[in-house]
């Protein structure tokens, strides 16, 4: 496969799945929102950073609002990780790639695209927000459903995969150390119903709501729940789940192409440390510490694949 294919589709994957992303933390501010008393615009905040585009909303705007924040989370180009610029890029790489993809996965994302197109044309009333959060992830849904159903599990599947899981393992790493450190006001909040809301707010984000009170019987605990999104290999958005996955589809590369790259060894590290680390070895060696550690290595992973399979030449 020409290392721009390859590249075309690692990109399609990350750029959909990150709208999807951004819709569930947008989704996640509202009901904290409307749960929370005396919930303020600064509350937004948190999720803004959450999404790591803090800085450049700042850029553009004098103070945190929760109308401006909501739109430039959703539909402002000039925010390069809004829902908006996310399916544009997504599709563009799709379309890049068309041969590479069946009609069902192509017709899936071109539709999102209209779609979307329409519904974000202008700026959003608070009540079509819910609507519009729904139609973002049943569209992205529909276009990972058509892939997976019609697609080969060959090398053009893997690319999508590792794409997917890199840009999953990077949103769950950076919503949980925001909690860390921005979404909790102070000390004094833990364990009280605002720090619980809050916690809540993150598992909804993730989707990780009703199956972590499966798990937990509803009962919030902090330790549970980073244990439940780090280290479960049960729940489908956690860094473990999320590297055994990569680990999987790098390998099948590895037989396709008969040789074995950094990337691979970068994988395995990452995935072998998630599997033989506890919950309590994490406390100790520092949540924040942890996760900027794990973000670090995701990143340079997702660098060492575009290197090693030649992404742009």
């Amino acid at each position: 496969m020409l290392g721009r294919t390859a590249n075309g589709l690692f990109w399609m994957f990350r750029y959909l799945e990150r709208a999807e992303n951004i819709a569930r933390l947008v989704d996640a501010g509202l009901r904290m929102a409307l749960t929370r008393s005396g919930a303020s615009d600064d509350d937004w905040t948190g999720v803004l950073q959450s999404a790591d585009v803090l800085e450049g909303f700042k850029a553009t705007h004098a103070k945190v609002t929760t109308a401006d924040a909501v739109d430039f989370l959703l539909r402002d180009r000039a925010n390069p990780s809004s829902v908006m610029s996310c399916i544009e890029q997504g599709r563009n790489n799709a379309r890049m790639v068309r041969t590479a993809l069946t009609r069902e996965t192509w017709e899936a994302t071109n539709e999102c695209w209209i779609d979307l197109t329409q519904k974000l044309s202008r700026k959003l009333k608070s009540q079509d927000l819910p609507e519009v959060i729904d139609k973002v992830k049943r569209r992205v849904g529909l276009i990972r459903g058509a892939f997976h159903g019609s697609m080969l599990r060959n090398e053009i599947y893997n690319f999508a995969r590792i794409g997917t899981f890199i840009e999953r393992a990077d949103n769950t790493s950076r919503i949980l150390d925001v909690k860390y450190y921005v979404l909790l006001p102070a000390i004094t909040h833990v364990g009280s119903s605002l720090d619980n809301m809050q916690w809540e707010s993150i598992l909804r984000s993730v989707s990780a709501h009703r199956s972590y009170r499966w798990v937990y019987d509803g009962e919030y605990r902090a330790g549970n729940i980073a244990d439940f999104l780090i280290l479960s290999s049960q729940m489908p958005r956690s860094l473990a789940y999320s590297y055994e996955k990569i680990v999987s589809n790098l390998g099948y590369l590895a037989k396709d192409y008969g040789v074995r790259l950094p990337a691979h060894d970068t994988a395995d590290s990452i995935r072998d440390s998630l599997q033989s680390t506890g919950m309590m070895q994490i406390i100790d060696y520092g949540l924040h510490e942890f996760l900027d550690n794990f973000i670090s290595r995701n990143n340079q992973l997702g660098q060492e694949i575009s290197e090693g399979y030649r992404f742009y030449s």
